[in-house]
């Protein structure tokens, strides 16, 4: 798991804002797949599962945007 942080690092370091928009486009559009081959009557769980996780994972991130910004504009 060490090396899989290390490459993902790696990775991130090399790229540019650009990238980045690239890789959350592919993402975007694997959950979008993903969303629909759940079958009707699970639909309802998936969907709050699915928003816990951008919510869990939305806030850190612009926390981390304000921070830059902030840092930047001082």
């Amino acid at each position: 798991m060490k090396k899989l942080f290390y490459y993902a690092d790696r990775f991130l370091e090399k790229s540019t804002w650009r990238d980045i928009a690239v890789l959350k486009f592919c993402l975007l559009s694997l959950g979008i797949l993903a969303g629909m081959q759940i079958p009707k009557k699970n639909k309802k769980e998936a969907g709050l599962l699915a928003f816990f996780i951008f919510a869990v994972t939305y806030i850190p991130l612009m926390k981390k945007l304000i921070g830059v910004v902030a840092e930047k504009e001082q």
